[in-house]
């Protein structure tokens, strides 16, 4: 085999749906693309670390090229060292093509680390690498299991991370920093990073009414997720806890009924523990959030913030368009202008290989 090709496609994804704040998310069809190209007759190479990347798609103009700071390739060094593999093997060309909006609450990091695994797994030979282990891999680097679970093992999904030890109980993330050394423009430093214990975290995916699709519209600005975190309260009213988990036990359930039932949905849509706070960085989030119902939107079952925002979402039967210029009219009243996408659940990641 002298040229080894494949592509890796990784769905966008949308956490916090409702009230599942950290728990449940939503794996959606639009979908970052790796195209990966090994020319197995070279033995030696004069790329860094052996590896081309190539990109077009949003953010082209910032995204980093070098592989030891490309988040992609930086993930996939981390899965290759852990098994004693130092860099790509020669000559690997890694074009990547990426339609998910940067910093915009659809998982575009999330998409950038399940891919990265995966492409340290394919790149490496390492086929013994179930899904399971996988995702204990990007949750090394991502803590957020909501994001990556979905884009992962697609569909909606429940998520939840196992304590591993008492210090590890209290830390959210654990950050890229700690498990690969900082770039050092494609010097390799020799150092051996830790590898995932077993088992930290766990999904289970919930049944999804296919009548039922996604209607997000994307506001023309960026919310940083660890921006979005420090407007959150550190202790939450007893009420409002209580609140959503009367919520997040019925949202499961009303959104894997056919046909679905819109008062229900509505309902179990609300949240108390992180859209109210973070109001102050998306202008009119709670009046967006609260301005349509069943009753007054044909075809809306719901609306919430996607992940740390500011894309909104919106579950629909149909009227798409119209709820999306609804929603759109409440954003361009603030100054802020917006795009829109029919979104439905999506399959998760999956590697599609050939031979030349």
């Amino acid at each position: 085999m002298a040229t080894e090709s494949f592509v890796i496609r990784t769905p966008a994804s949308s956490a916090n749906i409702g009230p599942g704040f950290d728990v449940i998310g939503l794996a959606l069809s639009l979908y970052l693309e790796l195209h990966v190209t090994i020319d197995r007759t070279k033995t030696t190479s004069s790329f860094p670390l052996n590896c081309r990347i190539t990109y077009e798609g949003d953010g082209e103009a910032d995204v980093p090229l070098d592989p030891d700071a490309n988040l992609v390739t930086r993930v996939a060094l981390y899965v290759l060292r852990c098994h004693n593999q130092r860099s790509f093997p020669v000559e690997t060309h890694v074009h990547i093509k990426n339609p998910i909006p940067l910093g915009r609450g659809l998982g575009s990091s999330g998409a950038a680390v399940v891919a990265g695994v995966m492409l340290g797994k394919e790149a490496g030979g390492l086929h013994h690498l179930e899904p399971s282990r996988l995702f204990d891999f990007c949750l090394m680097i991502e803590r957020h299991p909501d994001n990556v679970g979905a884009a992962l093992f697609g569909g909606f999904v429940g998520t939840y991370l196992n304590p591993l030890k008492p210090e590890d109980v209290a830390r959210k993330e654990i950050p890229l920093s700690e498990v690969l050394p900082a770039p050092a423009g494609g010097v390799d430093t020799g150092a051996q990073p830790p590898a995932p214990p077993l088992g930290i975290g766990h999904h289970i995916k919930f049944p999804w009414s296919p009548a039922i699709k996604a209607v997000a519209i994307i506001p023309e600005f960026e919310v940083a997720t660890a921006k979005a975190r420090e407007v959150l309260p550190a202790v939450y009213p007893r009420a409002d806890v209580t609140f959503n988990l009367q919520r997040i036990a019925l949202l499961p359930v009303a959104l894997g009924q056919t046909p679905p039932k819109p008062d229900l949905i509505y309902l179990a849509m609300q949240d108390k523990l992180h859209q109210p706070y973070r109001q102050t960085l998306i202008p009119g989030l709670t009046e967006i959030v609260e301005s349509m119902t069943p009753s007054t939107q044909p075809g809306l079952l719901g609306v919430c913030l996607s992940g740390a925002g500011p894309t909104i979402l919106a579950l629909a039967t149909d009227h798409f368009e119209e709820i999306a210029d609804r929603i759109i009219a409440r954003f361009t009243r603030q100054g802020i202008q917006c795009s829109w996408k029919l979104l439905e659940p999506a399959e998760g990641t999956q590697v599609t290989r050939s031979q030349a």
